[in-house]
């Protein structure tokens, strides 16, 4: 995993191995060909739902591309992993008896033919994540695939930046950032960017790539993050990387040194900065405004009111669009509650609560560090973001947490052929 984090950068000893398509992997690495599907699904969540693009992409275009790189993605790793090797794991199985609510609500067609789509997309998303569970092993190389692959999407997003900045920047989001490449909306870039700057910065107090590297993804991205303005991406970020980097003081000196730089520089940062930090919160609104998680509260609320009969207490009324009442939810576990009912919510948080507590009984380690900030900052985002029931970049980001916590695959010596009874020594056969 040392090397460089850049997308095209010299790949490391773990990209290296079983390169070819359908390759048997060395011991030590995965094949690069996991990268790419691993690039298929990060481009499959990205959604078809957002800004206004420099040139207009008809959103049945967009829907076609996205769902077009999760079949892909399911047919490379099916024709890489022929013989289905799995790796079990809680994640996946709770993940995948999250689809048992999905199919029943959705069956109804309370929501619709495309609850339907939405549930074979998600099978597909699983069966997917299910077949690149073989190369999960306890080591960092997801989180490279992870790096590469959202800061590809940053990219475009710089590019639409330079291109038109008045696009980038509509008035339409109050000057925030946007995709103007690809319909990307601020919040969207600001979790991108949030968790490659936290998993960069990780890597590097890990040791495990070099600074020029890591400055070249954290510095711009960094950049992208302030322009969209993102308070949950930025409280996920320093919550998140709190307590991993916290998980390494004990054993970590960089950890321990970056941990008291970064508390020094905060709180000067809070005393001379105090007021531009206020306002860069309140993004011009109002107190009432921000107090009320600008207006979710009015549609969680309205959400909770409204009547359900048994059935769609205990499954929900279908996978959706993450909306009531034509407004976004922007909340995992309301969103949920309302497409998978509360048998959908206690198994959303089985998996975070199963994923934190096997991070917290593992010893200190790097791979430990990063999963905790995945969690921690998947469970922060899920109060103000919807996507932990259905397939998108939250579960993308808990499947990374997963696979640094699974326990790498112990190979099973080869067994020794018997020797024939004649060619035994007198004192062998003797005893036989």
């Amino acid at each position: 995993m040392d090397g460089n984090l850049m997308p095209g950068g010299p790949p490391g000893a773990s990209d290296t191995a079983g390169a070819r398509l359908g390759a048997e992997p060395h011991s030590a690495g995965t094949p690069r060909t996991v990268g790419v599907i691993w690039g298929l699904l990060v481009l499959n969540t990205l959604g078809s739902a957002g800004a206004q693009t420099i040139i207009p992409l008809p959103r049945s275009l967009i829907q076609l591309v996205t769902m077009g790189s999760l079949v892909g993605a399911f047919a490379l790793a099916l024709v890489l992993n022929l013989r289905l090797r799995i790796q079990a794991g809680a994640y996946l199985f709770l993940l995948t008896l999250l689809l048992v609510p999905s199919v029943i609500s959705s069956a109804h067609l309370e929501s619709g033919f495309g609850a339907l789509f939405r549930c074979t997309r998600l099978a597909l998303f699983v069966g997917t994540l299910w077949l690149l569970s073989r190369w999960w092993d306890g080591g960092p190389t997801f989180v490279r695939h992870h790096i590469r692959m959202y800061f590809a999407v940053l990219t475009s997003v710089a590019a639409g930046l330079v291109v038109s900045p008045g696009a980038a920047m509509p008035d339409l989001y109050g000057g925030r950032l946007v995709g103007a490449l690809w319909p990307l909306t601020p919040p969207q870039i600001g979790q991108y960017a949030a968790v490659i700057i936290g998993l960069a910065v990780l890597l590097v107090l890990g040791h495990r790539t070099d600074r020029a590297s890591a400055a070249v993804v954290i510095v711009p991205s960094l950049v992208l993050l302030a322009l969209t303005h993102t308070r949950t991406a930025t409280l996920g970020l320093v919550i998140g990387l709190a307590l991993a980097i916290g998980s390494l003081v004990l054993t970590s000196a960089a950890a321990r040194r970056f941990f008291t730089w970064t508390v020094l520089c905060a709180t000067v940062a809070a005393v001379g900065f105090n007021s531009a930090l206020q306002a860069w919160f309140l993004r011009g609104q109002s107190q009432e405004n921000f107090s009320s998680l600008t207006g979710r509260e009015k549609v969680w609320d309205a959400l909770l009111a409204a009547p359900r009969t048994t059935s769609e207490q205990l499954f929900g009324v279908g996978l959706g669009d993450k909306s009531f009442g034509g407004l976004p939810i922007d909340n995992s576990w309301l969103a949920v509650y309302n497409e998978q009912g509360l048998t959908g919510i206690a198994l959303v948080a089985a998996i975070i609560i199963v994923l934190a507590g096997v991070a917290l009984l593992r010893p200190p380690s790097l791979s430990r560090a990063c999963a905790i900030f995945l969690i921690s900052y998947c469970a922060i985002a899920s109060y103000t973001e919807a996507g932990l029931g259905d397939a998108s970049p939250y579960l993308l980001h808990l499947a990374v947490a997963a696979s640094l916590l699974a326990a790498p695959a112990v190979p099973t010596p080869p067994s020794t052929p018997a020797v024939p009874r004649r060619h035994l020594p007198r004192w062998a056969k003797d005893r036989r």
